[in-house]
């Protein structure tokens, strides 16, 4: 009998080191204006070549080409500019007040900002997204108020929650954003069931759910698929592939020899895979998605192929798993230079206006900190009252509770 070849198990690694160039042709990129525009009842089996490929409108000279151009106009190019950079200021001065021990932690979307500020404008008043903890770019672009974000973040006595869910992780109803959860993917599931409870009402309103591509590993994921597929519920499901899960690789995930969208069209459900860091791209895709969902066509996965330019949290040091200046070799850009370039193109924008933006959004974020922190800081301990334990659980207070209340004399 002849001798075996010994097993073996392939363990993906990742195309760049510390102190090595990333190799970034794993990511197939494609021409932008290449990818063909379906109609929004395409059958899902049609769509294996638009999960495989990438859709994008905006090419290297900031132009729009093809056949995604939504052709937005000069205020709504301008207002998702605007939306980036705020989100992406915010981000920087809330890391600043981390490090000043004013809160305990962030998560900043640096290099992710196009996604959520161009998918909210896809969006209806009374649509209701479930994100995860890197979508801020929703609220910004829904013009939610800042103070009230800061305030959440420090926990403090005007924090909208009461200081009952950890920093970054918002909740506001009146926005379509529902209460971000820490554990993984459950925002899959939890938007599947509100997209088919609309329906079951005969209500017009849709979901979207939001996971990375590390939680598409997590059992919540496939189920909210099946589910999805199975009802045809009307809602879109993305996938923010920004290629790092804390510091493992997405290829860890599956993402090394198929996309993610594929996985949607393995699971009967319409997919695009869409360069995150194009503005027009990704609002086109959600308006294709939007439609689709809205006319009774069933759900759409959308793959965002992007890339986190900065650490997982105030927590991680990504220069001890990646290249330190891996992000300036993306080939995707950044995708507020990108809608830059694009718009001073067309004549709508300048250098000028751009560095007059600038200033005028760091000091709008400053103020509402400012206004934010008299209401307290981790530093000066001041928290929620203790009362506030006690509310928002019944209707009405048991009276072991009441009694509870009176004993701490609040």
């Amino acid at each position: 009998m002849s001798q075996s070849t010994p097993l073996s198990l392939h363990v993906p690694e990742p195309t760049g080191r510390p102190g090595c160039k990333t190799d970034f042709s794993y990511l197939a990129i494609h021409q932008a204006g290449d990818t063909p525009r379906p109609p929004v009842d395409v059958r899902y089996q049609d769509t294996a070549a638009l999960a495989a490929g990438m859709i994008r409108v905006l090419d290297d000279d900031g132009n729009a080409v093809g056949p995604w151009d939504p052709g937005l106009d000069r205020d709504t190019l301008r207002f998702g500019l605007r939306t980036m950079m705020k989100t992406r200021i915010f981000d920087a001065r809330m890391v600043i007040a981390q490090r000043q021990k004013k809160l305990s932690f962030y998560m900043t979307s640096l290099g992710e900002e196009a996604i959520g500020s161009a998918h909210a404008l896809a969006l209806q008043d009374g649509d209701m997204c479930f994100p995860t903890y890197r979508q801020q770019s929703l609220l910004m672009a829904r013009e939610y108020p800042l103070v009230d974000m800061v305030c959440q973040l420090l926990s403090n006595e005007a924090d909208p929650l009461k200081g009952r869910q950890l920093p970054v992780m918002y909740s506001v109803k009146n926005k379509g954003f529902f209460t971000i959860s820490g554990n993984l993917a459950t925002q899959i599931p939890q938007a599947v069931g509100w997209a088919m409870a609309s329906a079951i009402k005969g209500d017009t309103k849709i979901a979207s759910g939001w996971i990375g591509d590390g939680a598409t590993a997590e059992s919540d994921f496939h189920t909210g698929l099946t589910f999805a597929h199975v009802y045809q519920a009307p809602v879109i499901l993305n996938v923010v592939n920004n290629q790092w899960a804390i510091s493992t690789f997405q290829a860890i995930a599956g993402g090394e020899s198929v996309s993610f969208a594929a996985r949607g069209v393995g699971a009967g459900i319409a997919s695009l895979r869409v360069d995150g860091n194009d503005f027009l791209a990704v609002y086109a895709a959600s308006c294709w998605a939007a439609e689709r969902a809205r006319s009774n066509l069933g759900p759409t996965l959308i793959e965002w192929v992007t890339y986190r330019a900065g650490p997982h949290s105030t927590s991680d040091d990504p220069s001890r798993y990646r290249p330190a200046d891996e992000w300036t070799y993306f080939p995707l850009g950044d995708p507020i230079g990108r809608l830059r370039r694009h718009l001073i193109g067309k004549g709508w924008w300048s250098d000028a206006e751009h560095e007059a933006l600038q200033a005028e959004l760091e000091a709008e974020v400053l103020a509402a900190q400012k206004e934010a922190e008299r209401h307290g800081t981790l530093i000066d301990g001041r928290v929620p009252s203790a009362a506030s334990m006690f509310e928002d659980v019944y209707k009405d207070m048991p009276e072991h509770l009441r009694r509870q209340r009176q004993q701490l004399g609040v």
